[in-house]
């Protein structure tokens, strides 16, 4: 229904703004680590013509994991105190603690903005205390899930069937 009311002209804009935003939303992130802690995963080189990621890219955590002390998830779950959905993390596989980013046709500079400025924020509080994150998140109503324990035994409460 989304493409149907968008049209092909319209179809065409939004995937242009998706990878303008993708685009500019790197930019932003790699002014806000300049010491290269969250590198793209699959860096531009001048071999394949420095050509512009598209609608996403991915990046490695593992340097921030090796000079910071915290994990790509310790990033995504101190993204939601400031506000952010985090990407999605440890996906795709192949890449040692991958943050995948797309941003959307809808979003705005200014959240644009905003986020990086989050991320930027949160590699500088690291710095200073790397407990920081590996604790969050602080500010929503469940705080961090044992993730294997929720997986072995799921609390179901609503009866299925």
């Amino acid at each position: 229904a989304y493409i149907c009311s968008l049209g092909g002209d319209g179809l065409r804009d939004a995937s242009e703004t998706a990878v303008l935003n993708a685009n500019y939303l790197l930019a932003k992130l790699r002014e806000q680590d300049p010491d290269g802690r969250l590198p793209l995963a699959y860096p531009q080189t001048q071999d394949d013509g420095g050509k512009l990621c598209m609608h996403e890219f991915v990046l490695s955590g593992e340097p921030m994991k090796r000079a910071l002390g915290i994990k790509t998830l310790d990033l995504a779950k101190r993204l939601l105190d400031h506000g952010f959905h985090p990407p999605t993390v440890y996906f795709p596989l192949l890449v040692d603690e991958a943050l995948m980013v797309e941003p959307t046709e809808t979003e705005t500079r200014e959240t644009l903005d905003a986020f990086a400025q989050a991320v930027g924020a949160i590699l500088s509080e690291a710095e200073r205390d790397p407990e920081i994150a590996a604790g969050a998140p602080y500010t929503t109503p469940v705080r961090r899930l044992d993730e294997v324990a929720a997986a072995k035994q799921p609390v179901i409460r609503e009866t299925l069937g």
